[in-house]
């Protein structure tokens, strides 16, 4: 499981598989919504937890149908469903490598880009650990994406259809829980939502995700 881990990582920084990519969309949209806004300092700051969400989940989208696509093409997905390694375990790699790629740069820069929105100060800590504990659930959610729709062409566009509505609860409990923290209040409650919705999909998701794979290598 760390080798395919490995390969993966590597997969995405040599052959373009998504690293860097959603970081450079997630920075262009911070950057341009105070031009389209305009510079009162009061709204960036109301609206500056929905659009750090907004965009991290879009920059989480771009790379999704690369998960499995490049190795249905070369096979190594048959090989793999035939190998020892377990295929919910393949599953849970491949949703690891696309977090570490996408949603954990992500995370780090978010609070760096807080000042372009007027995000109220104590809302960093709140930011990171918002995006800290959501942006897994977004990769394990879009890996099962990935798997139903392996195999189609021009898939990209019903695999954003079926995987955005499975991220608005990440995205609601996300945007709250920086949202109360901006506004001093107790954003425990969603953080802890946030973190079960996490924890279930990493518990759930690689055995529907490993099914699903089984079903369209048929």
């Amino acid at each position: 499981m760390i080798a395919l881990l490995l390969r993966d990582l590597r997969l995405a920084v040599r052959a373009g598989g998504g690293f860097g990519l959603g970081l450079a969309f997630f920075l262009i949209v911070v950057v341009l919504v105070p031009f389209g806004v305009g510079p009162d300092t009061a709204l960036l700051s109301a609206i500056a937890p929905g659009i750090f969400w907004v965009a991290s989940l879009l920059a989480a989208l771009l790379s999704l149908d690369r998960i499995f696509a490049l190795d249905f093409e070369d096979g190594s997905l048959t090989l793999l469903a035939t190998s020892p390694l377990p295929f919910e375990g393949a599953a849970l790699m491949k949703a690891l490598a696309h977090w570490i790629t996408t949603g954990l740069p992500l995370t780090v820069a978010a609070p760096a880009l807080g000042f372009l929105l007027n995000l109220a100060p104590e809302a960093y800590v709140y930011l990171l650990l918002s995006l800290l504990l959501g942006t897994p659930a977004l990769s394990m959610i879009g890996t099962f994406g990935a798997g139903l729709t392996v195999g189609l062409r021009r898939g990209g566009l019903l695999l954003s259809l079926l995987v955005l509505p499975l991220y608005v609860p990440t995205l609601i409990f996300g945007a709250e829980a920086v949202r109360r923290g901006a506004d001093g209040l107790d954003p425990t409650g969603a953080l802890m939502l946030l973190a079960g919705i996490t924890v279930g999909g990493f518990a759930l998701l690689p055995f529907a995700t490993a099914a699903v794979l089984r079903i369209n290598l048929r």
